[in-house]
């Protein structure tokens, strides 16, 4: 950048995003963005990341987010170019990864007039963002800017800023001040009365179960230490697993609708249940007759999905650090050891219905392919995991350990997000292991951005589980008495596609050729894809059901079509009933 050259709006966005940590901008340029994408081009701190699909933009931005805790960026041209982001921008939002969008505009001479490609994204994006506004001048758009960036890692959620094209072109505002800008965010512990009450709670209740959620993330030895006093089962949501599962000897797996194990029962036949840094949306899986307190950072979570008998505004660790030299040490534990006895119970159940000549199973059983990329995946693997049947094989078969994350549209709950997010999760760091365990509806939604893999030479190793059907949807269809229309797929040979593209791609028809595939696409140097093709009659029910449990989701009262297992989960409830203490 010419030193002597007056900066424009465009420049000074752009540095001002860099000194807030950004390191890249995700987008697809054209028109009114241009003159920002030059400004990219030019300065050294941050790079331009052409996508195809300025909805593959959001969800990379948003899982680089979740994976570092820094604030990222994605773009759109005006009109439907940042109308693409806004998919992408309510996954981040709701997942709490803080996300500056930027959606240029048209001539700001021309707004209001239905000029050509107009829409008023300060309106619309305001539903799935902290902060949303309207740049109409030079002079407003670096305290703009600011006030946008504290919001998105102040409130860990999205920022959309609306710039229009001719004012990103204009010169910068003279004496443009540097504010400091927010980094991170601070710990929040609540009052001591909050506290006193909690302890009281907890003192009282023979018997108490911890269901956690992913605001346990960091607070692992604090939730074992505190399990450890009070004699608690451990239950976690689909986000709070990687956090919650692993090195956990009161663990009694996952309740909800991918659930597995004994944290249903555990939540239901305590005295006291603690919520413990989760938003978990169905309340149908919920006790309503015994006591529960919530502790949350967020104070708009507590209470809404239940009943409370006491709310607690603060973060998991700092409540727990709290608590733990405060509570009195339970002595009785065989609420625990019998939820523990359950959960093994119930796991060895499923894995005996999946063990049975599945190595000659054709096609091939996406539990077991699951299964299989567990053990042969690295130890600090990302996995970027597609919405529909590959959550259920996710949550039951990959294995967390503390150094491995797993990242998916668990709250929004949109199709094609596991490509677009291993892009994001991989250009963090290139020499770590990113899969992306897709659906072949997913897939297929976002291909073209495979293509993005090709041209920056991402090494995410794509692994399609390829049943040529939409097979959460048919499992819906099954259970309300419909019959499936408008589920099937008909599919290329992806693994073909994919070596058209550029890349490395293999075909997966037998059990047995399946560990000698992965482990062939894992050594390759690029980006990857293994197209495996499983049974769509595999499909899985929660383990504790009933008709009015949750609204337009897989229900049936009959395990009809429950051939499955939970892979290493079952070695592990095996070990902590070992280590059982004996009267």
């Amino acid at each position: 950048m010419d030193s002597m050259a007056k900066q424009n709006v465009a420049e000074l966005f752009v540095d001002t995003l860099v000194r807030a940590g950004v390191e890249r901008l995700y987008g697809v340029v054209g028109d009114s963005l241009n003159p920002v994408v030059d400004a990219v081009r030019r300065h050294s701190g941050i790079d331009w990341v052409h996508v195809r699909h300025e909805e593959t933009a959001a969800f990379a931005a948003g899982a680089e987010a979740q994976i570092t805790g820094r604030l990222t960026a994605c773009a759109g041209s005006c009109g439907p170019g940042n109308l693409h982001l806004i998919n992408g921008l309510y996954d981040a939002h709701r997942s709490m990864a803080p996300v500056l969008a930027l959606a240029s505009h048209i001539p700001s001479s021309e707004i209001g007039l239905g000029y050509f490609q107009e829409t008023h994204p300060d309106h619309l994006f305001r539903e799935c963002s902290h902060y949303c506004e309207m740049v109409s001048s030079p002079q407003q758009m670096p305290r703009l800017l600011d006030t946008a960036i504290q919001n998105a890692v102040g409130r860990s959620g999205v920022s959309v800023v609306t710039l229009p094209g001719d004012i990103a072109g204009a010169p910068a505002p003279e004496g443009a001040t540097e504010t400091a800008l927010v980094t991170a965010r601070p710990s929040v512990r609540p009052g001591d009365e909050v506290i006193d009450r909690l302890v009281k709670l907890i003192d009282d209740a023979d018997k108490v179960t911890l269901f956690c959620g992913s605001g346990t993330a960091g607070a692992h030895a604090e939730v074992m230490e505190f399990a450890g006093k009070i004699k608690s089962p451990v239950g976690h949501a689909l986000r709070g697993k990687e956090w919650i599962q692993y090195d956990n000897p009161y663990d009694v797996g996952m309740s909800g609708l991918l659930g597995y194990g004994a944290a249903y029962e555990a939540t239901h036949e305590c005295d006291l249940l603690i919520l413990l840094g989760t938003d978990f949306p169905y309340n149908a899986f919920l006790p309503d007759d015994v006591k529960i307190a919530q502790i949350d950072v967020r104070p708009e979570h507590l209470g809404r999905r239940s009943k409370l008998d006491l709310a607690v505004w603060g973060d998991a660790k700092e409540t727990l650090r709290c608590l733990i030299p405060r509570v009195k040490e339970k002595k009785n534990r065989k609420f625990l050891d019998r939820m523990l006895k359950k959960h093994a119970d119930a796991l060895e159940g499923v894995v005996k219905a999946y063990t049975r000549k599945v190595e000659k199973h054709t096609p091939i059983h996406p539990e077991y392919v699951a299964s299989v990329l567990d053990e042969i995946a690295a130890d600090d693997a990302v996995f970027t995991v597609d919405t529909g049947m590959c959550n259920v094989w996710a949550a039951r078969y990959i294995s967390p350990n503390g150094r491995r994350r797993i990242i998916g549209s668990f709250s929004h709950g949109s199709m094609a997000n596991a490509l677009p997010m291993a892009i994001g999760a991989q250009f963090t760091d290139r020499k770590r292991q990113v899969v992306a365990m897709s659906g072949d509806g997913g897939f297929s939604m976002l291909m073209g951005d495979f293509l993005t893999l090709v041209q920056y030479d991402l090494p995410v190793k794509v692994v399609l589980f390829d049943n040529s059907s939409l097979g959460m949807v048919e499992l819906e269809m099954l259970v309300a008495g419909l019959p499936s229309h408008g589920t099937a797929n008909t599919n290329p040979d992806f693994a073909a596609v994919a070596e058209a593209c550029g890349a490395y791609g293999v075909r997966v028809e037998k059990p047995k050729d399946l560990a000698g595939a992965l482990k062939a696409a894992f050594r390759h140097k690029g980006p990857a894809l293994v197209d495996v093709v499983t049974d769509p009659n595999a499909l899985s029910i929660p383990p504790k059901i009933s008709a009015d449990m949750v609204t337009g989701f897989a229900l049936s009262a009959s395990k009809i079509v429950l051939d499955g297992g939970v892979g290493r989960m079952l070695q592990m409830a095996r070990s902590n009933l070992r280590n059982m203490p004996r009267p």
